[in-house]
């Protein structure tokens, strides 16, 4: 029963992961990236609060945050607010066909930097995922020029590639988290919630947003950030086999690109579909090992 649940749990969380490359750029034509964080991020936290409640743990959400205010503080410095500026300006600057998979490559961007923080080896198939990966970034960001080495956005490409970077120092930092993972989360937004807020102020450009982009904006913040997370680590606490559900996760790219393709009209270039075979052989290597790896949990 608790298989068939953790599937549940999985597949939902990867149908709904799907859906937010789409719901990303309709929110952007309402929505500056500042402000999508700031929205998205209050509804995380309506939405964090109430999980926490009904599970019993919203008593101990203060205690919690004493105990380690300074690493909290960093977390929500990291993500949300960091990473999603940085993730929704990429998405604003390329189509969301490219910006989606060259994010993608983020598990393997951690495996470089548990190298470097936690003292992690690297073995062979960690170096041959990374320049399938790699390769595959290339290949989308370029367009399959890769002599060229031309970039439509070359900021946009950098944006996407940086919040690799940032997602994964997020995740290794959260190692070190001791505390319930859904307050841990919780505490990130609420600390990072002022700053966001302060942000779209001093940059502003508020104005009247018609029920189209605050129904958007409303998704994102429930099913990028807030309750699919809870889903999908329901997923993994429930399952005896990690890897079996961190695999669900290679579906999402597929499915997101036909979403993109239908309801939005973005066109899906070869090359796009070609680099992201490359990630996601990069990441099928990467999983292929005796003992399940921490990035096999995280993904």
């Amino acid at each position: 029963m608790n298989e068939r649940h953790a599937l549940g749990y999985g597949l939902t969380a990867v149908l709904l992961w799907s859906t937010v490359a789409t719901a990303f750029k309709i929110t952007l034509n309402y929505f500056s990236p500042p402000q999508m964080v700031v929205i998205a991020s209050l509804v995380s936290v309506i939405a964090l609060l109430a999980i926490a409640s009904y599970q019993g743990k919203l008593t101990n959400l203060l205690t919690t945050f004493y105990a380690r205010p300074w690493y909290y503080l960093a977390l929500g410095l990291i993500n949300p607010l960091a990473y999603y500026l940085v993730l929704f300006k990429a998405y604003a600057l390329l189509p969301a066909s490219q910006a989606q998979p060259l994010n993608y490559s983020w598990a393997i961007t951690l495996t470089l930097m548990a190298a470097i923080f936690l003292h992690q080896k690297i073995g062979r198939q960690d170096w041959i995922a990374c320049g399938l990966g790699y390769l595959g970034v290339v290949v989308i960001a370029t367009k399959g020029d890769l002599l060229a080495l031309q970039f439509e956005s070359p900021l946009g490409v950098g944006l996407a590639l940086f919040s690799t970077l940032l997602w994964a120092l997020y995740w290794i930092i959260n190692t070190k988290n001791t505390a319930d993972p859904v307050l841990g989360l919780l505490l990130g937004f609420l600390t990072s919630l002022p700053l966001s807020i302060g942000l779209s102020v001093y940059v502003g450009g508020w104005q009247t947003v018609p029920w189209q982009g605050w129904l958007a904006v409303t998704y994102v913040g429930l099913f990028e950030m807030g309750i699919t997370f809870v889903l999908w680590l329901n997923a993994l606490r429930l399952t005896t086999n990690t890897a079996r559900i961190s695999n669900l996760i290679f579906i999402s790219p597929f499915i997101s690109l036909l979403l993109l393709a239908t309801i939005i009209g973005e066109q899906i270039t070869a090359s796009t579909i070609i680099g992201l075979l490359f990630i996601i052989s990069g990441l099928v290597v990467q999983q292929w090992r005796s003992k399940p790896s921490p990035q096999s949990q995280l993904l």
